[in-house]
């Protein structure tokens, strides 16, 4: 009779650690919409809620998909998309001036 090998390598992180997380993206989530409630508007309101963003984007990335205990893994989670993002707007600023002095070129002169 040949017994099923176990797998006891797993860690196991304490429930506590999952409660405190989802109590701060309860607060975060209540933040967000604070700042509808309160009519905060213009770059006030949109900073406000792109960093109540990104900071629950963060916790949910880190603890529950466990990247925050592989420094790899979480470094190219979080720096390649941002990094890939600004390569496609300077591709776009280059094309845009083009474009801008392509314009002016044909539609000024007329030729």
């Amino acid at each position: 009779m040949a017994q099923a090998e176990t797998h006891t390598d797993a860690q196991q992180h304490p429930i506590r650690l999952y409660l405190v997380v989802w109590g701060w993206l309860f607060i975060l989530s209540a933040c967000s919409y604070l700042v509808d409630y309160f009519g905060l508007v213009g770059y006030l309101r949109w900073s406000l809620i792109l960093l109540f963003m990104m900071l629950k984007a963060g916790l949910i990335v880190a603890v529950f998909m466990h990247m925050a205990w592989e420094r790899l893994a979480m470094a190219y989670a979080i720096l390649t998309p941002p990094l890939a993002l600004l390569v496609f707007v300077g591709i776009m600023v280059f094309e845009a001036n083009y474009t801008l002095f392509t314009r002016l070129a044909y539609f000024v002169t007329g030729s």
